[in-house]
């Protein structure tokens, strides 16, 4: 069955996470473009200020205080949508966390509550969205995943277990409703390294504060991507080449990664200056101090990507190429480092 989406300006659109880094953008745009919005995040006193903002340019919004990671709230946030709009177009599950340091580090009630928010909470979304839009004559379900979705990394290993997890449950949900000609589309985003809050925001068993490693792209390349594949179903999208190469070279080479990111890795995700005592981070609560920033302002980044503009709106075959080309230069860059 064909999947006909609305044009944002038609959409009531859901987004958790919304207020910080890509969910935060991705909201200002969609408010922007017309949509009608249902936010999600854990403070409420953040989503009260998002909300004041966008209604002072006339968007339709309804706010839910909730933790992805309680099914009950999810649950809170369709009901929310249906009671203030009578529908869900669009449902974006862009809410997640990290973690910085060793596995052998890491507590394992740690590990557990990063799991909670970054799968569980897109399983609880996802369940809701598609009970909601079979109801109203579907929609769009675009999941958040990660460069790291095909290709794990160290110093993130639950981080990287966790997108590992919700692409094979998207892949998983989108199979099953297309065998049930279910007009829903279902999209992965995978980002490449983001410049938003998420290092600020991460738990830290460094000793040294967390870094991302280059290349850094913008956050407005993600919320693109989202509002694009919320009007055009698409089976999946890389932002940023970076993304891209990480795939294609775990399928080709993933010695030639493991012996490369042995060699990179370790020193590009610490940053010169020593991890605070007493950080604050955003795991188990919202950090008020980082509300409401998009940017943390890594230095240099990528305000446009090439590959995701082809690989957006053309044939596969032109991003495919690009893509091969990415991949042959990170090889070479491979063979120089591991030597």
């Amino acid at each position: 069955m064909a999947v006909n989406l609305r044009k944002i300006n038609e959409q009531v659109m859901v987004i958790t996470g919304a207020t910080s880094g890509i969910g935060l953008t991705t909201a200002r745009m969609a408010a922007d473009q017309g949509a009608r919005l249902v936010l999600a995040a854990r403070s409420a006193d953040a989503l009260d200020q998002l909300a004041s903002e966008l209604r002072r340019k006339g968007t339709q919004v309804a706010t839910v205080a909730a933790d992805v990671g309680k099914q009950e709230d999810v649950e809170r946030i369709g009901q929310a949508a249906m009671e203030r709009f009578g529908r869900i177009d669009t449902w974006v599950n862009n809410a997640g966390i990290s973690i910085f340091g060793r596995l052998e580090d890491v507590p394992i009630e740690d590990q557990q509550r990063l799991m909670q928010t970054n799968f569980w909470g897109v399983v609880y979304g996802s369940l809701e969205a598609v009970k909601r839009m079979k109801t109203r004559g579907g929609g769009a379900i675009i999941n958040l995943g990660s460069e790291v979705s095909d290709r794990s990394i160290p110093l993130q290993g639950v981080y990287a277990a966790s997108k590992h997890a919700v692409k094979a449950y998207t892949d998983a949900l989108r199979m099953e409703l297309e065998e049930e000609s279910a007009p829903i589309s279902v999209t992965l985003v995978r980002p490449s390294a983001i410049d938003t809050m998420f290092a600020v925001h991460a738990k830290n068993y460094m000793e040294k504060e967390p870094a991302l490693p280059a290349p850094i792209y913008a956050p407005e390349l993600v919320a693109e991507a989202i509002l694009y594949t919320a009007q055009h179903p698409k089976r999946d999208i890389y932002v940023g080449g970076h993304a891209k190469v990480a795939a294609i070279g775990e399928f080709t080479m993933p010695r030639s990664l493991d012996r490369f990111m042995r060699a990179s890795l370790f020193r590009q995700q610490q940053a010169e200056q020593p991890s605070a005592p007493g950080r604050r981070d955003a795991l188990y609560a919202p950090d008020q101090s980082s509300e409401m920033r998009q940017r943390q302002g890594m230095g240099t980044v990528n305000e446009r990507s090439a590959y995701t503009a082809v690989a957006l709106r053309s044939k596969p075959l032109a991003a495919a190429l690009l893509g091969g080309g990415a991949l042959f230069a990170a090889w070479g860059l491979s063979r120089r480092l591991t030597r």
